[in-house]
C-alpha cells in the first residue's frame, strides 16, 4: 500500500476533488439557466409587472409537488424585480421555518430594515404598523412570497396572515403590497381551506408547476454536472441512471443531491470518477430528502408524537395517546393538532375505520420505513 493514491492514474491525490463547484448541489443554489418552467415565468412576470409601474401587482397560488422549481422560479424573478428597480421591494419567507402570523411580519421588517425587530414587547399590531409606514412613506410596492405556505395552513394561521397582508391598504392607506403564495401539498385545496373573510379578496393567478418528465430531468442534471464537476468525471450512462432514479422519486432535488453524494463516495475512493456503485450507495440516503426536509422542521413535542407512533405503528389513536401523553403530558386537543399536522405532512396515515365496540376510530401507522424515520429523529 502507497502513501499516495495519487500515484495510479484513475486516482485522485490528496489534494484533488471531482467537483470544479460543489456549491451547485447546494439546495440554495440558483442556477443561471432555468430550464422548462418559461411558461411559469412568463406568468409570474405578467403578475408582477404591475409593481414594476408602481401599482400593486396581481397576486399569485403556486403549486406543484417538492422538486418542481417553484422556489428557483420566485429567486429567479425577485432577483430580476431587484435589478431592474428600487421602487419593488421583495420578501420570500420560509414557512417552515416561520410559520405564525407574528414570525412572518417579523420576517417581513427585518426585510424592511435590516434589523430583526425587538425579541419581546412589541405588538404584532405595531410590528404590521411599522412595515406598512415605511412602504408608503417610500412609495415602494411590497411583493411577499409565502413559501410553502402549506405550513401556515398545518398551523391554522394561513387565513389571519393573508388577510393582514391583503387588507393592508385599508389600515394603512397607500400601503401597496402582492402576495404570493407557494404550496408544495398537492392534497391542500388553498383557496377552499380559506376563511370566507379571505376568499373574498384572495382572487390570485393559479400558476402550476408540474413534475419534471425523465427527459427534462437530463437536461438539467446534464447542466448540474457540467457546472458541478470537472470533465468525464459522470459518464453519460451514469446520469441516465441518475435521472431514472430521480423520475422514480418526482423530486428533482433528490437527483441533484444524489449527484453531490456520489461525487463524495467517489472521493471517498480517490477515484477521478462516479461509478454505478457511488450512486447506488447515495441513493439510500438522497431518496429521503422530503422526509429529512419534513423532519427537520418538526417542534420537539411533533418530534416525540411520531417517535411514539413508530413504537405503536398501526395502533388506534387512543392508544397512542395514552403512550404520547405519559411521555409529554399534552392534552387531547394538542395531540388530535399533532397528528392531523404529521397526517397532512404525509410523515404518517391516519385511517378512519369501523373498531367492534368502540365505534369509528383512527388508526396511526408510518409513511415511511421505522428505521428510515427513526435514524433521522436522533
Amino acid at each position: 500500500m502507497t502513501d499516495d493514491p495519487g500515484g495510479d492514474g484513475g486516482m485522485l491525490s490528496w489534494d484533488e476533488s471531482v467537483f470544479r463547484d460543489e456549491h451547485v448541489f447546494e439546495i440554495d443554489y440558483v442556477p443561471e439557466t432555468f430550464k422548462h418552467r418559461e411558461g411559469q415565468m412568463q406568468s409570474l412576470t405578467y403578475a408582477l409587472r404591475p409593481a414594476v409601474r408602481g401599482s400593486r401587482p396581481l397576486n399569485v397560488m403556486v403549486r406543484g409537488p417538492p422538486g418542481t422549481g417553484k422556489t428557483t422560479a420566485i429567486q429567479k424573478l425577485f432577483s430580476e424585480v431587484t435589478a431592474q428597480t428600487r421602487e419593488v421591494q421583495t420578501i420570500r419567507v420560509n414557512c417552515q421555518v416561520n410559520a405564525t402570523r407574528y414570525s412572518v411580519f417579523s420576517r417581513l421588517f427585518e426585510g424592511s430594515f435590516d434589523y430583526e425587530p425587538p425579541s419581546s414587547g412589541i405588538s404584532f399590531k405595531k410590528l404590521f404598523g411599522q412595515i406598512a409606514e415605511k412602504l408608503v412613506e417610500e412609495d415602494r410596492v411590497l411583493v411577499v412570497a409565502l413559501d410553502d405556505v402549506n405550513y401556515l395552513f398545518y398551523e391554522n394561521e394561513a387565513s389571519d396572515t393573508l388577510y393582514s397582508l391583503l387588507r393592508a391598504h385599508e389600515e394603512h392607506p397607500g400601503a401597496k403590497i402582492g402576495v404570493i403564495v407557494v404550496s408544495s401539498d398537492p392534497t391542500l385545496d388553498v383557496i377552499d381551506e380559506l376563511d370566507s373573510r379571505v376568499q373574498s379578496v384572495f382572487r390570485p393567478e393559479d400558476v402550476y408547476f408540474p413534475v419534471y418528465d425523465q427527459p427534462e430531468i437530463v437536461t438539467i442534471l446534464r447542466e448540474r454536472v457540467k457546472r458541478g464537476f470537472h470533465d468525464d468525471v459522470v459518464a453519460e450512462e451514469t446520469l441516465e441512471h441518475v435521472a431514472s432514479l430521480t423520475a422514480d422519486s418526482g423530486d428533482l432535488r433528490v437527483g441533484i443531491d444524489l449527484l453531490r453524494r456520489a461525487g463524495l463516495n467517489a472521493e471517498m475512493r480517490a477515484s477521478r470518477v462516479v461509478e454505478m456503485q457511488d450512486v447506488e450507495k447515495a441513493y439510500e440516503t438522497s431518496k429521503y430528502i422530503n422526509l429529512s426536509r419534513s423532519l427537520s422542521g418538526l417542534s420537539e413535542n411533533e418530534r416525540a408524537l411520531l417517535e411514539v407512533i413508530a413504537t405503536h405503528d398501526g395502533k388506534q389513536a387512543g392508544d397512542v395517546y395514552e403512550a404520547f401523553h405519559e411521555q409529554t403530558d399534552l392534552g387531547y386537543t394538542r395531540y388530535s393538532e399533532i397528528v392531523n399536522k404529521l397526517d397532512q405532512l404525509g410523515l404518517i396515515d391516519a385511517d378512519y375505520a369501523d373498531i367492534e365496540g368502540r365505534g369509528r376510530s383512527r388508526s396511526l401507522s408510518l409513511s415511511y420505513e421505522k428505521e428510515a424515520i427513526l435514524d433521522r429523529l436522533e
